[in-house]
């Protein structure tokens, strides 16, 4: 035997116990179990669930949960901390913060990971406060939400896999749709639900409507296309936004009527114009609180940020470190809502 066999068959023999040795692959970690509320509106309500034109309690009950909806994460963060939160559960007193994570501006789409990680672990911080969350996918420009169906199905289902134990989510699964026919969200939303099911079979989902949210009115049509063709899914509602300086009697008198047929979520209005700025008309945003008192209609103000605009209910500069609570940091409009809130 040549002196190089010897060498090749003793370098096999070295390397043979290192190939049977080589270590299996380690599963992925089990995702983390889900927060218990703590005392608050989502501990004493528990689980919800749409009973027939109402958002009802683990009891069967009807309830209206009253709150905030952040601005654009992707501007406004440093907005949503232990400081803010504290106070929007405590000192203000809500039931409820919409989490309103854009898609396109900057958003989920160019860090779909990271943007995950924040949406849960804001969801994680609401919860250990006592408020229900209300995860808004904030599509709006394009306004097809086909456009950004996977990206839905792959966020929602990431989330509901997290958070599938909570009892106290509500997921909004399009925004604000414009410029498509009430029958594209339509067949958008029982494409996208089934996805959301087979993770998380409990959590109520809010379908947007046409024309922005406005069931229509804004394209001059109104409810009645909604109340004659309703998603075919269980557990779901239909969202309404105003702003009541743009938004009269029409919307207002639209809002009334659908509310008496299908289960209605107002998750973003404003006391000022559409653009979330100008003057405020507090007379008719009163109006609009009262009908949805009656009715029972959940809401979330828009927003709860220190955007230099007039619908941002902090003066610029406010965060992070607030005081969140005191008048002298509160635009008028902050002051009227968190009066209504509490």
């Amino acid at each position: 035997m040549s002196r190089r066999t010897v060498l090749l068959l003793s370098a096999l023999a070295l390397a043979a116990p290192l190939l049977v040795a080589a270590p299996a692959i380690a599963a992925p970690p089990a995702p983390p179990p889900a927060r218990t509320a703590a005392p608050g509106p989502a501990q004493a309500n528990g689980q919800l669930a749409v009973c027939g034109v109402r958002l009802c309690n683990a009891d069967r009950a009807a309830v209206q949960l009253r709150g905030m909806s952040t601005h654009g994460l992707q501007w406004y963060a440093q907005c949503v901390n232990d400081a803010s939160l504290d106070a929007l559960a405590g000192d203000w007193g809500a039931d409820v913060m919409r989490i309103s994570m854009y898609i396109q501006e900057g958003g989920y789409e160019t860090d779909p990971q990271g943007f995950t990680n924040r949406v849960s672990s804001i969801i994680d911080e609401v919860t250990e406060r006592g408020m229900y969350a209300l995860v808004d996918w904030h599509m709006l420009d394009p306004g097809d939400p086909y456009h950004n169906l996977e990206r839905a199905k792959t966020f929602f289902t990431e989330i509901g896999r997290r958070h599938n134990g909570n009892t106290n989510l509500l997921y909004e699964i399009a925004n604000e749709p414009n410029g498509v026919a009430w029958s594209r969200i339509k067949s958008y939303a029982e494409e996208l639900i089934p996805v959301i099911r087979a993770v998380d079979p409990e959590t109520p989902v809010i379908v947007g409507t046409r024309a922005w949210s406005s069931l229509g009115v804004s394209d001059g049509a109104d409810e009645s296309e909604v109340v004659a063709n309703p998603v075919n899914a269980a557990n779901v509602m239909y969202t309404f936004h105003f702003y009541a300086a743009s938004h009269g009697d029409e919307y207002l008198n639209a809002l009334s009527r659908a509310a008496d047929r299908i289960p209605m979520f107002v998750t973003e209005f404003g006391t000022q114009e559409y653009t979330g700025d100008g003057p405020d008309d507090f007379g008719m945003a009163q109006r609009y609180l009262d009908l949805m008192a009656a009715k029972q209609i959940s809401w979330t103000s828009w927003n709860y940020s220190d955007d230099f605009r007039s619908g941002a209910v902090f003066e610029p500069g406010t965060c992070p470190s607030g005081p969140f609570t005191t008048p002298e940091r509160l635009k008028p409009a902050g002051e009227w809502i968190r009066d209504r809130i509490r």
